[in-house]
């Protein structure tokens, strides 16, 4: 997949944010309760991402300023009071029509490895390209819980201090071990429900790993915040200390 997305890159520029593609961001329910003032600065942040990310089509599509625009609006509401720093340290992402395929290798715990064949609606790279897949770009902001742009972009936070494993680097008046318990035991608690066959509150797709599980709930502490309170309030709390933000108040 590297040579492909190399040969995708080549010759592409950064693109500016478009003014009506902007507002009709901003009228989705993620964006709701929202100042005028964090208004301002997401916008600010988003031209940064824009003038700083290189985007790329693939498999026939060409993402313009409006597509560009929409993933720039969701991809800063998280670093909103962190700052762009966070997203510093890569330059690509690649936008496919809909779902793609990745393939690659995996080692199973008696060390064989595998070929893998998975379709995905958005991968982020340690180190490298983020890639999305536009359909479902445009099925995320609706408040449901889903978010693709926000759960990948998670993953490239989690990846600040290293391989993805359901811990960014924390802020220095945050606790590591009030992150590991609150987390562990929500961590054990949904992956004993999927075993069991049971309906989860949250996407069950979050008890593939860690990594999953923290990229997840930050889908839902941004669009859902009310049903992660609900059944995680230990996580809501170590995501608020986090982000910085309490999505839960823009409810009121």
């Amino acid at each position: 997949m590297a040579g492909l997305l190399t040969r995708l890159f080549k010759g592409k520029a950064s693109l500016n944010l478009d003014a009506a593609a902007w507002a009709e961001a901003m009228a989705q329910p993620v964006f709701g309760g929202l100042g005028t003032e964090e208004r301002a600065r997401l916008r600010k942040l988003a031209a940064e991402l824009l003038a700083d990310k290189t985007f790329s089509g693939a498999a026939g599509a060409e993402v313009d300023e409006y597509m560009a625009t929409v993933i720039a609006g969701l991809a800063v509401l998280p670093v909103l009071n962190l700052g762009y720093g966070w997203y510093k340290g890569w330059q690509e992402i690649v936008v496919y029509p809909g779902e793609f395929v990745h393939e690659g290798e995996h080692m199973d715990e008696d060390g064989v490895v595998h070929h893998v064949r998975h379709v995905r609606s958005g991968e982020a790279m340690e180190g490298g390209p983020m890639v999305l897949s536009w359909d479902d770009v445009a099925a995320s902001g609706g408040g449901d819980g889903y978010n693709v742009v926000i759960h990948e972009f998670a993953h490239k936070l989690d990846m600040k201090n290293g391989e993805a494993n359901g811990r960014p680097p924390l802020h220095p008046d945050m606790s590591s071990d009030a992150w590991a318990r609150a987390f562990g035991e929500a961590y054990a608690d949904l992956c004993r429900q999927v075993d069991a066959g049971l309906e989860t509150a949250v996407d069950a797709y979050a008890s593939e790993s860690p990594a999953e599980f923290f990229a997840v709930l930050t889908e839902y502490f941004f669009e859902a915040p009310a049903i992660l309170h609900g059944c995680y309030p230990a996580v809501y709390e170590q995501l608020r200390l986090f982000y910085r933000q309490n999505p839960l108040k823009r409810l009121d």
